[in-house]
Parts: structure tokens; C-alpha cells; sequence
């Protein structure tokens, strides 16, 4: 029976995750598309050799840079890594990805190239803080679940309005959400300010393990179009310049509203799962509720 444990990014999940596999003797599967990609270890939080602890990881840097993962097809490459480990342990913090993992998207409708361009105008003319604005008004869960500066998830999501008269959030999950069959699910949740502080604290370790350089050398070696592309929390800000101080204080910030809008995701969409608070609760429990103990 898989297990998936599932949280806002620096929560601890991917600690418990390895405390998890351990007890099973089992393998860490990665669930997040960033972290699968190689050359963002640091900014995105790929586990190091001494977070890992011996336990076996899979679906960690293994992707290149010049891939474009989307959900289906990404959830595809989960699915068939889960099938080749033993006892797989899934760790993911992405709602959306989650059910492409978990098979539960529909398939998209077509949108015509003129509707594209026309959204695209908007956000050329208006800029993309107006555009999210117009998002929440015709579907306010997908606006929640998108940064205000995600232009391209925030145009898809407008165009696709457009082409259909419906709500994207509407599209995106298909039939038969929630926990599938089988599964046993455990959401790690901090306490509000707990969770705050854990984000500022991984942004700094982030920092000191060389984040800014990490993005240095992804740009000189010729990545930055893929940075860009892929949009990868935080490394817009590094590629922009500025005071390292400042920088940082930005990262933060956004990483704290990114990681609210995570936890809302799982305590709305996934209302049966357990959690489980880091903070306040021993290993133990955490494992009693996945019926481990």
C-alpha cells in the first residue's frame, strides 16, 4: 500500500519521508517536477546525501533543464517510478501535480491561437497583478493556487476560460479526486507562524549553501532562457540582481505566501487526510497515523 506524505515546502516532509522509508525499508519517491530537475539542488531543496540518511531516493535531478514537465506527463514518470521501487515513500508538496501522479486529470481542450495572443496583449498592456485579478473574479481557486507573477499558468488559465466559458480549475481535475483507493496519505502541518519561521530559516540555509551562486552558474553556463521558462520559486529574484539582503527578504516572502497556499490546498482538497504538526507531535504519532506504529 503506497504512502504519500504530503505538505507546504519547508514543513518537514521530506524528513519524515526518509524517517518513513527507513521503518519500511522502503525507497523516498519524488513527487515535485522542480526537484526533479538536475542543476537546482540547492534553490529548490533536493535532499543532500546527509538529509537522505542511507535511505534510497528516487526522481531527484535526474530531469534536464530543457525539459518542460506538465502535470500528465509528469505524473506518468512518477507512477512508473513508484512501480520500480520497493515500499515506495511519494513525497510532494504540488496539489496539481499530485493529481497527475494520481491520474486524476482531465484532458484539456484545444485553445485557439488568436485566444492566446489575446491574453497575452492583456498582459503585455495591463500587467499580470490586473490579470490574476481578472482570474479570481471568473475562478477564484485557481487565482488562489497561482503567484500573481506566474504569468504563463496565469494566461493558460484566462485563455482556457475563454475557450470554454468555464472555470480552468474546473478542467484541471478530473473525476475521481481525493485519496485514491489504497493510498495512505499524511499531511505535515506546522502551525501558522511555526511554518513562517521554518521558510524564513530554509531560505537563509539556502543563502549560506550558495543559491545566489547556484543561479550565477546556471546563466553563465547558458540557462537562464530555462530559468525562465520554468519559473522555479525564487530564482527569478537571484537572476535580477540587487542587494543580497533585499533579494532574500523578497524570496522569503513569496515562499511564505507560496507555502499558505499549499497548505489551503491540502486542507481543502484532501479533507480525509491525517497531518500531523512537526513541532508539537513526536515521530511516533506521525507514524500511528500511518498506521506504522
Amino acid at each position: 500500500m503506497p504512502i504519500v506524505i504530503l505538505g507546504p515546502t519547508a514543513s518537514g516532509k521530506s524528513a519524515l519521508g526518509v524517517a518513513v522509508a527507513r521503518r519500511l525499508g522502503g525507497t523516498v519517491v519524488n513527487g515535485d517536477p522542480y526537484q526533479a530537475l538536475e542543476g537546482l539542488a540547492i534553490g529548490t531543496g533536493q535532499p543532500d546525501a546527509a538529509e537522505r540518511g542511507g535511505v534510497p531516493h528516487v526522481g531527484y535531478g535526474v530531469l534536464p533543464l530543457s525539459a518542460r514537465p506538465n502535470p500528465k506527463d509528469f505524473g506518468q514518470l512518477v507512477r512508473e517510478w513508484l512501480r520500480a521501487s520497493c515500499e515506495p515513500v511519494l513525497v510532494t508538496g504540488s496539489g496539481l501535480y499530485l493529481r497527475g501522479i494520481w491520474d486524476q486529470l482531465s484532458d484539456l481542450p484545444p485553445v485557439a491561437p488568436d485566444l492566446v495572443e489575446r491574453v497575452r496583449g492583456w498582459a503585455e498592456r495591463l500587467g499580470m497583478p490586473r490579470l490574476h485579478r481578472y482570474l479570481a473574479a471568473v475562478d477564484a481557486a485557481r487565482a488562489a493556487a497561482l503567484h500573481p507573477n506566474d504569468s504563463a499558468r496565469v494566461q493558460r488559465a484566462l485563455a482556457l476560460h475563454l475557450a470554454t466559458g468555464l472555470a480552468p480549475s474546473s478542467l484541471l481535475t478530473g473525476p475521481g479526486t481525493g485519496l485514491p483507493l489504497g493510498w495512505r496519505a499524511l499531511v505535515v502541518a506546522p502551525a501558522r507562524e511555526r511554518q513562517r519561521a521554518r521558510v524564513a530559516a530554509r531560505v537563509a540555509a539556502q543563502v549560506r549553501a550558495g543559491w545566489r551562486e547556484e543561479v550565477a552558474g546556471l546563466v553563465a553556463a547558458g540557462h537562464g532562457g530555462d530559468l525562465v521558462a520554468l519559473r522555479p520559486l525564487g530564482y527569478a529574484n537571484w537572476m535580477a540582481g540587487g542587494d543580497a539582503k533585499a533579494v532574500q527578504a523578497a524570496v522569503v516572502t513569496e515562499t511564505q505566501a507560496y507555502a499558505k497556499r499549499q497548505a489551503t490546498w491540502f486542507r481543502n482538497q484532501l479533507p480525509e487526510a491525517p497531518s500531523w504538526d512537526p513541532d508539537a507531535e513526536p515521530l511516533a504519532v506521525a507514524l500511528g497515523r500511518l498506521g506504522l506504529a
